[in-house]
């Protein structure tokens, strides 16, 4: 608490000899209360250990197969090289020049996780637990800034640490960009208030500097020079005239230009954006506000794998009539706060609305890492965080409360654990979802459920990705040579959705069995162009042509095949060794 403020209860009755007794309470870790008031001495430890408590368990965690797997096992080759710390700044997040998605410092905390852990995930989980923490810490000390009571700024972080809405953020691994966007947006706030209040040069650099990294980690920080704006302007009542705070927007307009100029230079695919689709698509979103809502007051319909047409807005209509006969019922309500924790809401969930459905049709619940801020700043105006009986009462609430959204927590992030609990879960929160209906086939040990599952996403839409693939696979799997020959249609139509490599390795099979030799080799090598030669299924792939050069007699091709596979170090079978054709 500090020395030079007055604390007040619910009553407005000040708090007697609460600055002669600050050192005594710094110098104690417990919590103490009395008949009004309730001080939360050492705050960042009961955080800190809060979210210890919810969040320990995630260490042990292993992959959902739902892209950890591709940022862990596929791109462990580009960790290896520590200079391409500097080269992600050049290229697209899943693909270097494929990818539409540029997240620069994403990919950072993934190279630098590498160089520690290498490809051990509970290192990963670890990581995403402490990003976690550090956001918890920050969003404090940001509502200490921005004039809230130490007792609010404690209640509404002990939320935020253990609300199992933001469960995705931290069990699952790429939510980590949304934690890391925080952190660095968490910064930018916390020194933009600063240099606004004091004036000094330090602070309205870092402040320039941690919106810069928020930039190169996700696109979202396009709205945090909005939302310190709002702070400033709205809530802590400067003048937008003010010459600290024009300088500032001048500063955040550069920061913005730097990173699209970067954007522009790096090797990404260029997506092309019709205005009027976009509109369609941005009003079409516009109801997820109300599903976001509904999750954040009554989290009991949350989902891995979400999407806006299997999710209810029962909840969210509620909850949306709830909050607004609190804010009612309070008469002594801030409506600059009011008015400024609705405009962080929404800035912050603007790019959630605006992403075009043809890139990413799910309402990801981390996603509202960052907005859920706003909607924490509207509750200490509404009776909900303003109980009759003072802080010890309320202390008292919030505790029960933080202990049940601990226990929801605990159950949602079981559907994290593994790729079975994940997509099982996924598929019954979205059971008209053709992806979650597929990624759950491909992974069901039940012959039978599998034949189903991937028949209704099928079903559900023919032209999902990659769904054409795992059709083809499951009839290849079966070992029959009908089945064989049906499935080469389907992996003929995934090429041409998606031309996915794997494609190619199955299409060779099918060639060979054709007598179409020509065929078999060309796609066996359009299949090692991209796939590691050195990897399991790189070795299989030029194993498969050599016996095709050895079977059709091409004796140069297969002289040339054997000894490109000793410079690779891959074992040559004895038999072909010894009856190899003599040039």
């Amino acid at each position: 608490m500090s020395k030079n403020k007055k604390t007040n209860t619910p009553n407005n009755k000040p708090v007697a000899n609460a600055a002669s007794n600050s050192s005594a309470i710094k110098n104690t870790t417990t919590i103490s209360a009395n008949k009004d008031t309730f001080i939360v001495n050492r705050p960042l430890l009961w955080l800190i250990a809060a979210t210890l408590i919810v969040y320990v368990p995630v260490i042990y965690f292993k992959f959902t197969e739902l892209d950890d797997s591709i940022f862990i096992k596929e791109f462990h080759e580009y960790y290896q090289d520590i200079s391409n710390f500097f080269t992600s700044f050049h290229r697209g997040l899943f693909d270097a020049v494929k990818d539409p998605y540029y997240r620069p410092l994403f990919l950072n905390s993934m190279l630098l996780n590498y160089q520690l852990f290498h490809e051990n995930i509970e290192g990963y989980h670890f990581i995403n637990i402490v990003f976690h923490i550090t956001s918890v810490i920050l969003l404090y000390k940001l509502f200490i800034k921005l004039e809230q009571t130490p007792l609010n700024s404690f209640i509404l972080t002990l939320i935020f640490a253990v609300h199992p809405v933001l469960c995705q953020a931290v069990a699952w691994i790429p939510g980590r960009n949304d934690t890391l966007l925080a952190i660095f947006t968490l910064s930018f706030l916390i020194f933009s208030i600063n240099f606004t209040k004091t004036g000094k040069i330090p602070h309205l650099l870092l402040s320039v500097l941690f919106l810069l990294l928020a930039f190169f980690t996700k696109e979202t920080a396009v709205f945090a020079a909005p939302v310190a704006l709002t702070m400033l302007v709205i809530m802590l009542k400067n003048k937008i005239y003010n010459i600290k705070i024009l300088l500032q927007m001048f500063l955040w307009a550069g920061c913005l230009g730097v990173w699209y100029y970067a954007r522009t230079q790096a090797t990404i695919a260029t997506t092309a954006i019709v205005p009027g689709q976009l509109a369609i698509d941005f009003f079409n979103r516009l109801p997820v506000i109300i599903q976001y809502i509904g999750k954040i007051f009554l989290p009991f319909n949350l989902s891995v794998f979400p999407t806006q047409e299997d999710t209810t807005y029962l909840f969210g209509i509620i909850a949306i009539i709830l909050l607004i006969v609190a804010i009612i019922y309070y008469k002594k309500r801030n409506w600059r706060t009011l008015l400024s924790g609705f405009i962080i809401f929404f800035f912050f969930l603007i790019p959630a609305l605006l992403v075009p459905n043809h890139l990413n049709d799910q309402t990801f619940e981390h996603r509202l890492y960052l907005p859920i801020i706003g909607i924490l700043l509207i509750l200490p105006q509404t009776c909900i965080l303003n109980t009759p009986r003072g802080d010890w009462q309320l202390m008292l609430y919030v505790i029960i409360a933080c202990v049940v959204l601990g226990i929801l927590n605990y159950i949602h992030q079981r559907n994290f654990a593994d790729p079975q609990s994940f997509w099982r879960q996924a598929v019954q929160t979205s059971p008209n979802c053709a992806y979650a209906n597929m990624m759950l086939a491909e992974r069901d040990d039940n012959m039978e459920e599998s034949v189903a599952l991937f028949k209704k996403a099928y079903h559900l839409n023919p032209k999902e990705k990659y769904i054409n693939f795992y059709y083809a696979e499951m009839l290849i799997k079966t070992n029959n040579k009908d089945s064989l020959a049906a499935a080469e249609k389907y992996l003929l139509a995934e090429r041409n959705i998606s031309n996915y490599i794997k494609c190619y390795f199955y299409l060779a099979q099918i060639a060979v069995m054709k007598n179409d030799f020509t065929n078999a080799v060309s796609y066996l090598k359009t299949f090692l162009k991209t796939v590691p030669e050195t990897s399991d299924e790189g070795k299989e792939a030029n194993n498969k042509l050599m016996i095709i050069y050895y079977n059709t007699h091409q004796t140069n091709e297969l002289i040339s095949q054997i000894n490109h596979m000793k410079q690779l170090n891959i074992p040559v079978p004895i038999e072909i060794l010894k009856n190899m054709p003599q040039k």
